[in-house]
């Protein structure tokens, strides 16, 4: 499975080659804790709403634990998107290990 780990990801976000990144959680998810610049297609929307995505765009696609995230990541490499990553360990992971002032639930 093709993942980035958060510092791998941090790296990345501080530079100028940015992924797009993709938040595939829950609207009441989203208020708690979110990555800037994300966006937002909860899992149960992905099929209807693929078209909003570039297949030839790198993308990370995070959830709350990255078990949603690395469904989704399967499904989009599956409709031929080339570049895809899921964020290993979710958002839990980050605020643990890069961002220890995030909100965690």
């Amino acid at each position: 499975m093709n993942e980035i780990t958060p510092q791998e990801l941090k790296k990345r976000l501080d530079g100028n080659d940015r992924p797009l990144l993709l938040d595939v959680r829950q609207d009441w998810e989203t208020r708690l804790c979110r990555l800037a610049n994300a966006v937002h297609i909860p899992i149960e929307e992905i099929e209807l709403r693929t078209d909003e995505l570039n297949a030839d765009d790198e993308i990370v696609v995070y959830c709350h634990q990255g078990v949603r995230s690395a469904a989704v990541a399967d499904y989009l490499r599956q409709l031929g998107f080339k570049n895809v990553k899921n964020l290993a360990g979710g958002l839990d992971h980050w605020a643990r290990t890069v961002d220890p002032a995030m909100r965690r639930y």
